[in-house]
């Protein structure tokens, strides 16, 4: 993390771009104030995943112009912003595209400067630029064009038209038309009126950026009417001039092997960023619905009398990236610290939990190649666990398989609860709310515990109209085993238990489906 700004002259409210859609480009400078605002105030076109960099306990205010809540107006914005800052609280503005690019951030920032409140503005990716380069569209090329127009659709009240159509009259280079679809084909009309050829290249790109993007294109004469026959609505783009023929050798976006899929993903919400990163990266869009929530256990009882205990012990096995994290956190809280594990040795399930383990400072000593239970049993030597004493913190409820193996084997072992699975109540009638209205491409699950939870919502008979087509993806054996128990056809299991593994299974599934179709 970046230094935050403490002194007594930082701004009041940060004008913040928050890019195009795509919440990877928003700025570094951008995220350290949603890291320190107590308000976050942010739009339609500012995505909602940014939220996720805001403080524990901001508040959060929707002043979008679509959808939820009624219309809010850029008065009303204003105001809002003033009076949250006058209440002396740090506040972001959190603006789609760049602040000052048709953003009407200038009018904001104007209010704010006849108020006498100090504001900072932080440049965020422009629309104007960002999507047409995700469609694969270079706004300048040599031997296409060597200028860029940036336009407006839609003009302030009261300004004369008639310069707008003067700007459009521009007879070469690129032109960028933000807000046009309400007068594209206006505006098109008299472009060709104005002298540029019929017959000129234009795109219109909606929602760029996204995994839903969606680029219509066609020239001057005819592009209206390919919006409206493609059910195009906005937000859109449209590019204007030679350069949009290259999209044909640069669309590179539109390539990736999940583009355009909806992936819903019931992970943890403290896990579920880095495997939708890895889904994301590949063109996904990725819907989070977590349908478990990891808490700490009814009594750390057991856990402590453990701990307080650990040189009586051979191996502590850790099964999950969660156990590590429980288990150390509380050891640390009780007053111990490493040296209190010497001589102990170090069991993980798979890299995940080996990764966490060294991020700690420790070595481990088994991993088995197959990560499950059964794998470590195998990894330990099965003659070997005669007569060795052996920890296991593990969630409260979770598969007996590895306890009852080393029982049998003639080893001891103390499982101990070090968190629990509880459903987020809240997230998961969201979920549910959300599949009546939108279809997915693929159910991840990444343990039984999310499968379980996940079937649960839904009542008897109630879930295969809601999924429809939908793929189901597990990440491993149990986890498929439990899918399949509870009536869930598994169409995806990675061949390594491992997130990037997973990640790769789904992208390579629907590669082989577009091979067997033919596309």
């Amino acid at each position: 993390m970046r230094a935050q700004p403490t002194n007594i002259d930082a701004p009041q409210v940060y004008l913040v771009g928050a890019g195009p859609g795509d919440a990877g480009l928003i700025t570094l400078k951008g995220v350290d104030a949603l890291r320190i605002a107590d308000v976050v105030i942010y739009d339609f076109l500012a995505n909602e995943r940014l939220l996720e960099h805001a403080k524990k306990g901001a508040e959060r205010i929707y002043v979008g112009k679509k959808g939820r809540f009624r219309h809010i107006d850029q008065e009303e914005i204003t105001k809002l912003i003033i009076e949250h800052a006058k209440r002396g609280k740090r506040v972001v503005r959190l603006k789609g595209g760049d602040p000052f690019i048709f953003g009407r951030g200038a009018e904001e920032a104007l209010a704010l400067a006849e108020e006498g409140i100090t504001f900072e503005v932080i440049p965020g990716v422009t629309s104007a630029i960002s999507v047409p380069a995700y469609a694969g569209i270079p706004l300048t090329h040599r031997d296409y064009a060597s200028s860029v127009t940036f336009l407006t659709g839609q003009e302030g009240e009261g300004k004369r038209t008639k310069k707008l159509w003067e700007e459009l009259s521009i007879k070469e280079g690129t032109l960028v038309i933000l807000m046009g679809w309400k007068r594209l084909r206006e505006i098109t009309t008299r472009l060709i009126e104005e002298g540029r050829a019929p017959e000129t290249p234009v795109a219109v790109i909606r929602w760029g950026t996204l995994a839903k993007q969606h680029c219509v294109t066609g020239n001057l004469e005819n592009i209206a009417e390919r919006v409206e026959t493609e059910g195009i609505k906005p937000p859109v783009i449209v590019v204007v001039g030679e350069i949009v023929t290259l999209r044909g050798k640069l669309n590179w976006y539109e390539k990736k092997p999940l583009f355009g899929k909806k992936i819903l993903v019931t992970r943890t919400q403290e896990q579920a960023g880095s495997f939708s990163r890895l889904l994301e990266d590949m063109g996904a869009e990725v819907i989070s619905f977590p349908t478990i929530r990891i808490t700490a256990p009814r009594t750390w009882k057991p856990l402590d009398r453990a701990i307080k205990r650990l040189s009586g012990y051979h191996y502590i096995v850790f099964t999950s990236v969660n156990g590590v994290r429980f288990f150390f956190e509380r050891l640390y809280k009780l007053g111990y610290d490493a040296r209190h594990l010497g001589g102990v040795r170090l069991c993980a399930i798979g890299p995940a939990t080996e990764g966490a383990l060294r991020e700690r400072g420790f070595c481990v000593d088994v991993v088995p190649e197959e990560y499950r239970a059964e794998g470590i049993i195998d990894a330990l030597g099965r003659r070997k666990i005669k007569g060795r004493r052996f920890l296991l913190p593990r969630a409260e409820k979770a598969r007996e398989v590895l306890p009852e193996e080393i029982t049998r084997l003639g080893g001891s072992i103390d499982v101990v609860p070090a968190y629990r699975t509880v459903r987020p109540r809240k997230e998961v009638d969201s979920l549910r709310e959300f599949l009546k209205r939108e279809r997915v491409d693929v159910v991840t699950f990444t343990s039984s515990s999310t499968v379980r939870n996940f079937v649960s919502v839904f009542r008897k008979g109630e879930l295969g109209g809601l999924l429809g087509d939908a793929r189901i993806a597990c990440i491993g054996p149990v986890t498929e085993a439990t899918a399949r128990s509870l009536g869930l056809k598994v169409h995806i299991v990675p061949g390594e238990y491992t997130i990037p593994a997973f990640a790769g299974a789904i992208a390579e599934y629907f590669k082989e489906t577009t091979r067997k179709e033919g596309i």
